[in-house]
């Protein structure tokens, strides 16, 4: 891909508005959320219906494969060809596409494979809300409406006169997913049931439906091929239900999806759409969604920034999403059914989310936070080692690290949850002690991975990156153990936190990949990307001690050449045509804010002592890669982390150190902002004379004292303290001592 500025993402910030063609009460904040952000560009989020963090994902597929349309939909696509119920939020790795509905009248459009039955539409016809999306699917005149319950999705199909039909395809499969076996019951004239198992990213995935229609189908015809025929061949079925209709019938198609059986799909439906009123379940949806956006209240003029903030609270809200059954059951990684007391989570992309997503669950929704770290911890008790990047009862192993650590560690140092602490510690512990695993074993030999010594453990390399994820999940651990009690475990991984140090080379100021014989790699160059440094390249992965960024500034030289090295980072300016790694993108400099390692990067300046630049560049990034637009996202959403980061430094704060419960303050983008928080507390941010001239922090006040630290605590917060910022035009000194 070709570098994408700054100014040319920013130049169509303007273009798009807000979808809602209703009139919302002013209570009503999912007026201010745009699901169509980020379905164009790099972002691969989707614009369909989902209720907070659930199972089901219902939204539109534009048929064909394709990076672009990892999440089913491409803004500048013109076709669909179904509506699937599972669906992954910006991931860069295309899977799921389960239960897919497509209403047609007869005879229908089928174009070449892949793309096979479709419609053509018009972005002119479709609206998009949260928990609500419709569409008028041109070539048949038929209007779709989507609508969504933690584990059921509801469609309403409006036809014209007609011989008409809803298909439902359980064969087709895009991207990384293929499909390994299908069912389908005719249960009765109103309702079918069935499966679909598929591999790919998801591995052995099972995906049980139970489907009621609002009026009997007149026929139904089910068509049968091989899939899977290169490993063990299964049965791939299709039904078509065909129904005479007159202009302006309305058929709803309601179905529950489960991991666990017929049954348990059956039972979700029935415990979550009893009847077939899609306006009523088009409002739970909505209310839903109020409720969670209610969290956070902010207060501005400028109805693309109120849009921004809540899509961005919007898509935090995706991921993990819910399991278990609304019984508690769930298919566990060793393929058993289990059941839980609280609700199991899944979906989750840690390599990602445990920089921001997850510590903003522990603020505005610590409940669901324990519930994430109890299914983390199942997870381990299931399948021997925590997460690392886990969905539909399987591990993908993408990405690297052991993730689950600094989500479980954050939460229990937070003293948020029931969890069992000695269990969810000897589940950090193990993980992380598992010598045979990516590297693991030389990590503890060596004191990092070396980049010439590849295994069958270790056969993607990216040692460099891993010897530092490895290093600040083993300080969890430590923070973990010392709160415990637990000292041999504390020294033990405190110690293996300092093997960042292990790579820092002085003759280069940078990390650098390093042998087994200790020799640093030559002819190293910081800007290269290589296979020892993991979707990024050294410029990027300096930054990555965020345990403890006072030392690797003394490494770097002290205050003013930290302060330097990070003006270079932004100011190192690369070529329009040069080519740049598709997850490089969002580029400032060698900043790449598309991708997650530089995320807590503007942040350092405080470190350094001049907090003006931090404010000046987190003021640059929201503007620029945050926009109100279908290209609003300048990266991959990932399970809400892109989104979390703005939710966090809109605010003006950002946990640098998700796991240390310190927030450093950046710069408000909002005159007021109040988190109300479960323990019936509101913590309070002002910032009267902010403005898109006034980014800079004069001073700060808290609970209307002096204030002469760089940070917040999460202590602060929930004791809902009052936060005062005084902001100027100009840069100002810093207002702080304690670093």
């Amino acid at each position: 891909m070709k570098y994408q500025t700054i100014a040319s993402i920013a130049a169509g910030a303007m273009l798009f508005g807000c979808t809602s063609h209703q009139s919302p009460s002013p209570g009503d904040l999912t007026r201010w959320v745009n699901p169509f952000i980020g379905t164009d560009f790099t972002g691969n989020t989707y614009p369909g219906a989902q209720a907070p963090f659930g199972m089901v994902q219902l939204s539109p597929d534009n048929g064909l494969p394709g990076w672009d349309r990892i999440a089913g939909y491409f803004y500048p696509d013109s076709t669909i060809a179904g509506f699937s119920h599972t669906h992954l939020s910006g991931t860069g790795a295309g899977d799921l596409y389960d239960i897919s509905f497509m209403p047609v009248t007869i005879p229908y459009v089928v174009g070449d494979e892949p793309l096979g039955i479709y419609s053509k539409f018009s972005h002119s016809s479709e609206e998009a809300q949260a928990g609500y999306y419709r569409v008028t699917l041109d070539d048949y005149d038929i209007d779709v409406e989507l609508t969504a319950t933690p584990r059921a999705g509801i469609q309403r199909y409006t036809f014209p006169e007609a011989q008409s039909a809803i298909i439902l395809n359980l064969t087709k499969a895009t991207n990384w997913d293929a499909t390994v076996d299908t069912h389908i019951e005719i249960i009765d004239s109103v309702t079918i049931a069935g499966y679909r198992f598929s591999k790919g990213w998801a591995r052995d995935q099972r995906v049980y439906f139970y489907t009621r229609l609002s009026r009997p189908f007149d026929s139904i015809q089910l068509d049968t091929t091989e899939v899977n025929k290169d490993d063990k061949p299964g049965l791939g079925i299709n039904a078509t239900m065909l129904f005479d209709t007159k202009k302006g019938d309305r058929i709803t198609v309601s179905t529950a999806i489960s991991s666990t059986g017929i049954e348990g799909a059956k039972a979700n439906l029935l415990a979550e759409v009893p009847t077939d009123d899609f306006d009523h379940y088009r409002e739970k949806a909505r209310e839903a969604w109020n409720s969670e956006l209610r969290h956070i209240e902010v207060e501005s003029d400028d109805p693309d920034k109120l849009t921004t903030f809540y899509t961005a609270l919007y898509h935090s809200m995706i991921a993990p999403t819910i399991f278990s059954d609304t019984d508690g059951s769930y298919r566990g990684p060793d393929g058993n059914i289990h059941k839980t007391s609280g609700t199991n989570y899944g979906t989750f992309s840690l390599w990602d989310t445990y920089r921001a997503a997850h510590p903003l669950y522990t603020i505005i929704d610590p409940a669901r936070a324990n519930d994430m770290v109890k299914s983390m911890i199942d997870f381990y008790s299931q399948n021997g080692r925590l997460p690392v990047w886990s969905m539909w009862a399987g591990e993908t192993d993408m990405m690297i690290g052991y993730h689950a650590v600094p989500i479980i560690a954050d939460a229990y140092l937070k003293g948020i949850g029931d969890f069992d602490p000695e269990k969810a510690l000897e589940a950090c512990v193990a993980t992380a002690n598992l010598d045979n695993y990516r590297g693991i074993g030389q990590y503890k030999t060596l004191g990092y991975i070396p980049y010439d010594l590849k295994d069958e453990y270790n056969s993607e390399n990216w040692s460099l990156s891993k010897t530092l994820e490895y290093a600040y999940d083993d300080w969890c651990i430590a923070q973990m153990a010392k709160k415990m009690g637990r000292d041999d475990i504390y020294k033990e991984f405190s110690a293996r936190a300092l093997n960042y140090r292990n790579v820092f080379n002085p003759a280069t100021g940078f990390m650098q990949p390093r042998a087994a014989s200790g020799e640093f790699q030559p002819d190293f160059k910081p800007e290269d990307y290589t296979p020892h440094i993991c979707e990024s390249n050294a410029w990027h992965y300096l930054w990555s001690v965020q345990h403890d960024v006072p030392a690797l500034r003394d490494l770097i030289g002290g205050s003013n050449a930290f302060e330097a090295r990070l003006d270079s980072l932004f100011g190192d300016k690369i070529g329009e045509e040069e080519e740049l790694p598709i997850f490089s993108t969002g580029m400032i400099g060698q900043y790449a804010h598309g991708n997650e390692p530089s995320h807590h990067v503007a942040y350092l300046y405080n470190v350094a002592g001049n907090p003006s630049k931090s404010q000046k560049r987190l003021k640059e990034i929201m503007d620029a890669f945050y926009t109100n637009t279908p290209a609003g996202l300048c990266g991959n959403e990932d399970c809400g982390q892109m989104s979390a980061w703005y939710v966090f430094s809109a605010l003006g704060f950002y946990p640098v150190n998700p796991a240390s419960g310190i927030y450093e303050i950046g710069t408000p983008t909002f005159r007021s902002a109040k988190i109300h928080l479960d323990n019936g507390k509101t913590f309070t941010m002002s910032a009267p004379q902010v403005s898109d001239q006034n980014i800079y922090i004069k001073s700060v006040k808290v609970n209307g004292q002096p204030y002469n630290k760089s940070y917040i605590t999460h202590s602060q917060i929930l004791d809902g303290a009052t936060v005062e910022f005084e902001m100027t035009g100009e840069p100002s000194r810093k207002w702080y001592d304690n670093y």
